[in-house]
């Protein structure tokens, strides 16, 4: 245990490979624990998970190698975001590249492909990559951080960072709760075909049941994400494709035309979790480990690799032994992540309200935004991380 790395991350996903990336480029030591090595990305196969990739997120991914990789491969830009209520269509919020002097707003990234490029990147560093295993005991103090693995092997750093998900072990064997709250609903995800073409546009539907998202893919193609209650989920996935597409292109009743395929569909519970704190000591929590979001605004990646965009004025002289400097990250990232995990459930319960007053007031309040270019362009570049 002579050698004592600068930072370990625990967890190999698209949050903790960018972290371990982004901290060597800033001349640390780092080792990355990851049990399971993600597979290499086919491109005859569509990964079924699929991010939105704002702007700030994709030039994060530039400076580690990742993202010209990505646009290569398979990363369609969307110049246009139209968002509408099912009792308001006329009165929608229209996000457009051109009305805000950008290129596109995003792009849409298959998981599998994200972590491939990433992974490509780790493998021509000289980042530690510790693989097939995972951490058994953690003990830390003032100096450092010390890890036993399950295959026996120990790790000490000065700080680790986990990034281990959700469920993050990392996380409960130092004692951060979470404050959780199950939606009762599920996010179907699934590929569609459909008649007319994207126009390169992320089109979002506001039902009583939840929110609708068509995401351009190819051009005559879509992936989805339709929010529905737990047990309407159920028999949607039930349905036969014929009857799935019947029951989608009702709820869409969008401008795509008729909805003509569908790939294999799964879907997966919702739900609101943050970690009451970011930070224990010298172990910080990263993505999913601090905090999961509704996906309505296709936010959850983003928030965490600024999680990582947090770490660069750490990774700085000697702020990387400043525990109030890391305090300090902690609460800050703890307040943006609420802020947005809380507003994304305030509008899911406001848009799938069927009250009489919320229904009255929201088609209108969509249709004032819209006529407003500067509430518009700020609620963009507040999404787009700018």
């Amino acid at each position: 245990m002579s050698r004592i790395f600068d930072a370990v991350v625990v967890g190999g996903g698209a949050v903790g490979a960018t972290a371990a990336l982004e901290l060597q480029r800033k001349g640390l030591q780092v080792a990355l624990i990851e049990p399971r090595e993600p597979a290499p990305w086919n491109p005859q196969g569509k990964d079924l998970r699929v991010f939105a990739i704002a702007p700030d997120s994709m030039a994060l991914l530039d400076d580690v190698g990742a993202g010209a990789r990505i646009r290569r491969a398979r990363a369609p830009a969307y110049r246009r975001m139209q968002v509408w209520d099912a009792a308001a269509p006329k009165q929608p919020i229209v996000f457009s590249a051109a009305a805000l002097a950008r290129p596109q707003l995003g792009w849409i990234v298959e998981n599998a492909l994200l972590q491939d490029a990433l992974w490509q990147s780790l493998r021509a560093t000289d980042v530690r990559l510790v693989l097939g295993t995972h951490v058994v005991e953690l003990a830390h103090d003032e100096r450092s951080v010390r890890l036993v693995l399950d295959n026996g092997e120990h790790l000490e750093a000065r700080r680790v960072l986990a990034a281990d998900g959700g469920a993050s072990q990392v996380r409960q064997s130092i004692g951060i709760e979470t404050k959780s709250h199950d939606y009762g609903q599920r996010g179907i995800v699934a590929y569609v075909d459909h008649e007319l073409d994207h126009q390169s546009t992320c089109w979002q539907r506001f039902l009583p049941t939840g929110p609708l998202a068509f995401l351009p893919v190819e051009g005559r193609a879509s992936s989805i994400v339709w929010t529905v209650p737990d047990a309407l989920a159920q028999d949607l996935l039930a349905l036969d494709d014929a009857q799935f597409l019947q029951q989608l292109e009702r709820a869409f009743d969008g401008p795509l035309g008729a909805l003509t395929g569908v790939s294999k569909r799964a879907a997966f519970p919702l739900r609101r979790q943050l970690a009451t704190s970011f930070v224990e000591g010298r172990v910080a929590l990263l993505g999913d480990a601090a905090h999961v979001v509704h996906p309505l605004a296709g936010q959850g990646v983003n928030i965490g690799f600024r999680d990582v965009l947090g770490l660069r004025e750490l990774s700085a002289g000697k702020a990387w032994d400043d525990q109030t400097a890391w305090n300090r990250w902690g609460r800050t990232r703890r307040s943006e992540s609420a802020v947005g995990a809380y507003g994304f459930e305030a509008l899911n319960a406001l848009f799938t309200s069927d009250a009489v007053l919320p229904t009255l007031v929201r088609g209108p309040a969509l249709g004032v935004v819209n006529k407003i270019p500067g509430l518009t362009r700020a609620f963009w570049r507040k999404a787009a991380g700018l």
